[in-house]
């Protein structure tokens, strides 16, 4: 990092939005995105946090079948267990503690997100979150595509000031993500020890995402805590945090997008008539077809 690119001015609060408890029958789920006094952080629409739980022996698993979408990408971290995906551009895999999934929906795709057989019959700790990134107008009928990585596939970066950073998408300290994204969205994990005080720089104007999963920080002399979305200005160059206790976030940023959205269940495009045409679309079968 060159003497111009050091973070002089960081991000200051300007919000914390605590997630809402919304159980999906026996799988503990909260929900910090949308929240009543936050519909979306452009271009970041909606996190899941499903655990932390323990899944018993001979149990149903995640209950997310073949459904569709269309006009945006989900991202999904395994922080615990495992994952199986299938959809119909014939992508499938088991994704297991530490991996990610990233899917652009596009055009529209159908998928299911369930667990593998092993999970269903010995059961085991399991927590994933799954959080949604708009597209454009001009990308929203792209090409449909998936891509997995098992956590050998993420770099681990060690972070000056304590802790270690996952880097799904995205550069930093001279190290690339292995998504390349459309939009040129960073998203990563931190894993911060207590006492740890890093900086991570950002330019001005692009929207940072901050969600604690667990533990405890400090954002720019103010706390933050588990199950919490840190919503922050976009005026500053860079991110300061101190872990006030062991704790994990998923840290993310990337261009406003300043388009209209309409969402509709799992559509989400930038008119009332585009979201009747997605719903056309997959009645009529043309997003293809997976078997439940």
């Amino acid at each position: 990092m060159s003497a111009v690119d050091i973070p002089t001015a960081p991000r200051r609060i300007v919000a914390l939005h605590s997630a809402i408890r919304d159980d999906i029958g026996d799988l503990v789920t909260r929900r910090p995105l949308p929240g009543a006094r936050l519909s979306q952080l452009d271009p970041f629409l909606f996190l899941n946090h499903h655990g932390p739980q323990v899944y018993p022996a001979n149990n149903r698993g995640l209950p997310f079948g073949p459904h569709p979408h269309r006009g945006f990408e989900t991202v999904t971290f395994i922080l615990e267990g495992s994952l199986a995906h299938a959809d119909s551009a014939d992508h499938q895999s088991v994704i297991y503690a530490g991996g990610v999934q990233w899917m652009t929906a596009g055009s529209g795709i159908v998928h299911a997100e369930v667990s593998p057989a092993e999970f269903l019959r010995d059961g085991g700790p399991l927590e994933i979150l799954q959080l949604w990134i708009n597209l454009p107008a001009a990308l929203k009928m792209s090409e449909p595509r998936y891509i997995g990585l098992q956590r050998e596939g993420i770099p681990a970066l060690a972070l000056p000031g304590g802790g270690e950073l996952n880097l799904v998408a995205g550069a930093f300290a001279g190290r690339t993500g292995p998504i390349e994204t459309l939009t040129d969205v960073f998203l990563s994990t931190v894993t911060l020890p207590r006492g740890a005080d890093v900086t991570l720089p950002v330019s001005p104007g692009r929207q940072l995402f901050l969600y604690v999963v667990e533990g405890e920080i400090d954002v720019a002399g103010r706390p933050a805590c588990a199950h919490q979305l840190v919503e922050l200005d976009r005026e500053g160059d860079s991110l300061a945090m101190a872990a006030t206790a062991d704790a994990r976030l998923i840290v993310g940023h990337a261009e406003v997008i300043g388009e209209p959205t309409v969402s509709h269940g799992p559509f989400v495009m930038n008119t009332r008539e585009e979201i009747e045409q997605a719903v056309d679309d997959y009645r009529a079968g043309r997003f293809g077809g997976l078997a439940q």
